[in-house]
């Protein structure tokens, strides 16, 4: 009974937490986008017109184009080059544990301390890129102020600043591989693309899921690069969903506006997720019948 208790202390205590922290504030954002309210004067309920005011305002459409060719885009990067810098280190014999550490160094910087040293690296004068290309005698680049080069100048970003974590975790996942199915194919004279094929990405495949569904949700929330290096410039090149929320919210002083454009974007990520999944379960299940 005394052990029921201690765990049950434990369920609410953290329902507790889930209820404050995580279900209340989308109980609120969804209240909130039907209201009209600064939080110092009078609430009124508004219907749908922050909805209206939104998808009216030119920069809506502009922030889910650049918020998809920027999802699509660190997808190709941010989930690629992870997987192949894990499947170089699970192939090293020596210094693997000094070049973990140098991959995953740059998640220990603080986000906006990283994006301020990318600040620099693209400074069009002195900056770090555009000494490499003079170095190498090529034209220089406007980084962040050409509507060109600003948006995929962002995703290098992103791909660099969380580029440890998904090493680390897909090579977690790499070492749980039995290496006795690298001998095999190795014997049956599989080269290295065979063997990652037909061994690794079905061994990780279930990890390799889950961090792409991770990933897309995570990068559709973009805010903190736009924020610290364009501040959604060169015209609107680079405004993002979450950076037009953030606008309305506490430079538009429209909390209604910012929780109606927070309440879609959080439909669209239930939408994709729910459908990702299923999608996911189907396959599972198909392979699962024709064993």
């Amino acid at each position: 009974m005394q052990r029921n208790l201690t765990a049950y202390g434990f369920l609410c205590a953290a329902l507790v937490c889930f209820a404050v922290f995580s279900w209340y504030p989308i109980v609120r954002e969804v209240i909130l986008s039907f209201q009209k309210t600064n939080f110092v004067g009078d609430t009124k309920w508004v219907g749908l017109k922050n909805f209206h005011r939104v998808i009216e305002d030119p920069s809506f459409s502009a922030a889910w184009k650049n918020t998809a060719i920027f999802t699509l885009l660190a997808l190709i990067c941010g989930y690629a080059v992870p997987f192949v810098t894990a499947l170089l280190l699970n192939e090293l014999r020596h210094a693997r544990g000094y070049l973990r550490f140098v991959v995953y160094l740059p998640v220990m910087l603080p986000p906006a301390v990283s994006v301020l040293l990318f600040k620099w690296f693209y400074n069009p004068g002195p900056g770090l890129f555009n000494e490499i290309l003079r170095f190498v005698h090529l034209p220089t680049l406007a980084w962040l102020d050409s509507g060109k080069t600003a948006l995929i100048s962002l995703v290098i970003v992103a791909t660099w600043t969380n580029m440890g974590s998904g090493t680390l975790i897909y090579l977690a996942a790499l070492q749980t591989v039995p290496a006795e199915l690298y001998e095999a194919a190795e014997l049956d004279g599989a080269g290295l693309l065979r063997r990652i094929r037909h061994i690794t990405i079905p061994q990780t495949k279930l990890i390799l899921l889950v961090m792409l569904l991770l990933q897309i949700i995570a990068t559709m929330q973009v805010f903190i690069e736009p924020f610290l290096l364009t501040g959604g410039g060169p015209d609107n090149a680079t405004v993002s969903v979450v950076y037009l929320m953030y606008q309305y919210a506490f430079n538009f002083n429209n909390f209604g506006s910012g929780g109606a454009l927070g309440l879609m974007l959080m439909l669209v990520l239930v939408i994709f997720s729910a459908v990702y999944l299923r999608l996911s379960r189907d396959d599972r299940d198909g392979r699962a019948a024709r064993v």
